[in-house]
């Protein structure tokens, strides 16, 4: 008789050409990520052969009961490293049935701005340094963390080694490996300040892709394969059930004398990367000075609770830019400051915003807002 985990790893590819595509989305609350799957008569490349789907938007908070239907339309198409095979993770964007964007649809405004022709021309390129926490299932206390205690101060565990240091080790690297299969252009990962906490980057990737990456990329570590499985096994399991830790993105998980959570996003255009570009980046640096309070508002939830002066950061209320200053909202890298051109890193979003929110914002910023 045949286990559960043998039907869970057949290999379909050896009786049909039919596909398994799994549909997501972000739910109503803007950072809940919702997925369901459907049967494709056979291998999809492009998100233009996908069908659009629909949902029951009353159980995501993102329509009324009497009215509830929901379309997703397919935006971008990604290997399924829980599937395998011809499989495939599809990031979806939503609309009313009368082809009007919901309200939580936060990527058909980022997909307009960067379709302006002033911003296509400067192919802007992001780099987002995703923070997150992972925490102890039971009682939401950080990984590695003595139950109701406190570990020694922060200092040995950024970038650490060791099993009284580096906690989770085997989940971040599962995740790194699955954002690799996936397509997604991961360029890293480490161990942050605060034990438990970890951060994985995104980048570089142009205009409303880094959104995208960024969203499948926090799916993938919602939903993540079993790191100690047999090569081959196609079994998928939460991240709770593989290791008994919970996801955190908020962007100060625990008060006091430790680090909180952000998502730092690198930035660059075409005119920042050419001969003269520090000159543009001290403008670009200048208008989002002029634009903080805005910036800040659709930064992440709880960001000032984070952003207070300490532990890295910039105070809120305050805006100021530096050369290799942690402690400063915008920081320019040594590198650009000596080749005179290159890009520069946002320091303030929290690591629960919405990257369409945020690279969005940048470059209207940056590249369509007038001053004047």
């Amino acid at each position: 008789m045949s286990l559960l985990t043998d039907l869970v790893n057949l290999n379909l590819s050896d009786c049909t050409e039919k596909i398994i595509a799994e549909y997501i989305w972000v739910g109503g609350s803007g950072m809940d990520i919702r997925s369901k799957a459907r049967t494709l008569s056979g291998p999809v490349s492009d998100p233009s052969q996908l069908p659009r789907w629909n949902y029951d938007g009353s159980s995501t908070g993102q329509a009324p009961g009497e009215d509830s239907e929901v379309i997703l339309y397919p935006q971008a198409i990604y290997r399924d490293p829980f599937r395998r095979g011809n499989d495939i993770l599809v990031m979806c964007d939503c609309y009313t049935p009368q082809g009007e964007p919901i309200p939580t649809n936060k990527r058909h405004n980022a997909a307009k701005i960067f379709s302006n022709p002033a911003v296509a021309a400067e192919e802007t390129w992001f780099g987002i340094e995703q923070e997150y926490t992972l925490l102890q299932k039971d009682v939401k206390w950080p990984l590695g963390w003595p139950i109701g205690g406190f570990p020694g101060p922060q200092g040995p565990y950024y970038c650490s080694a060791g099993a009284d240091k580096a906690f989770g080790r085997d989940i971040v690297d599962a995740h790194y490996k699955a954002c690799l299969y996936a397509g997604i252009d991961i360029s890293g990962i480490n161990g942050e300040v605060m034990p438990g906490q970890w951060e994985f980057q995104v980048g570089p990737c142009v205009g409303v892709s880094a959104g995208d990456q960024l969203w499948v990329a926090r799916y993938l570590l919602e939903v993540m394969p079993d790191p100690e499985r047999p090569p081959g096994s196609l079994c998928e399991q939460r991240i709770t059930e593989i290791a008994g830790v919970v996801l955190s993105f908020d962007p100060k998980p625990i008060q006091g004398d430790w680090n909180g959570a952000g998502a730092h996003t690198n930035y660059s255009t075409k005119s920042m990367r050419s001969n003269g570009g520090y000159e543009v980046i001290k403008e670009a640096i200048q208008k989002l000075g002029l634009r903080h309070k805005e910036h800040i508002a659709a930064y992440g939830e709880g960001n000032e609770r984070r952003l207070t002066g300490r532990h890295e950061t910039a105070d809120i209320n305050t805006f100021v830019w530096g050369v290799a200053n942690r402690g400063a909202s915008i920081r320019v890298g040594r590198d650009t400051e000596k080749s005179g051109k290159g890009y520069f890193e946002d320091r303030r979003p929290a690591s629960n915003m919405d990257p369409y929110v945020v690279t969005s914002m940048i470059a209207e910023t940056t590249i369509l807002w007038n001053s004047a």
